[in-house]
């Protein structure tokens, strides 16, 4: 017997990819997410290639990951697809400690983030 098959949570012109743990808050992440939204792949692409901050690679990475999920399973044209979702959550947060003057700790905060990104395929207008 086994599991039912899960019912498909996006759309017929959808596609995700999502990329758990990268190593660096969620404020500085959404930064980079929210320089893709709404454009289209080959735009954003082009975004992350030149951008200046550390975590784009890592976001351009998933982003392509996307691009070839749509493309490969579910056979939609990679010319079409805009960025229609990339959103950022909270992963865990490391706890590291730093001796400090008079006996005192000072805490060091080392969070996590997950990033997840839709693309969707649009029909081009004439």
């Amino acid at each position: 017997m086994g599991k039912q098959k899960l019912e498909r949570t996006l759309a017929d012109n959808e596609a995700k990819a999502v990329c758990r743990m990268l190593r660096t808050s969620p404020q500085k992440l959404n930064l980079v997410a929210a320089s893709i939204r709404g454009k289209k792949v080959g735009k954003a692409l082009a975004d992350l290639t030149f951008s200046r901050k550390r975590i784009a690679g890592d976001v351009k990475k998933t982003l392509m990951s996307a691009i070839a999920n749509a493309e490969n399973n579910h056979d939609l044209d990679v010319d079409n697809l805009v960025v229609a979702e990339a959103y950022v959550g909270k992963a865990l947060v490391m706890k590291r400690f730093q001796p400090r003057a008079r006996g005192r700790v000072g805490r060091i905060m080392k969070p996590f983030s997950n990033l997840t990104i839709v693309v969707r395929e649009v029909e081009e207008s004439a």
